[in-house]
């Protein structure tokens, strides 16, 4: 995405994009959960 077009929909360089199928919530949470312990 050009970089004018990215700062007209409010795009940063720190945001982070999460893209989501049919999974579980109860598993999605699980993931995040282990991967913020990350950061």
């Amino acid at each position: 995405v050009p970089d004018a077009r990215k700062a007209a929909l409010g795009i940063t360089d720190n945001l982070v994009r999460i893209s989501i199928g049919v999974e579980n919530a109860d598993d999605l949470i699980a993931d995040f959960t282990e991967a913020l312990k990350a950061v």
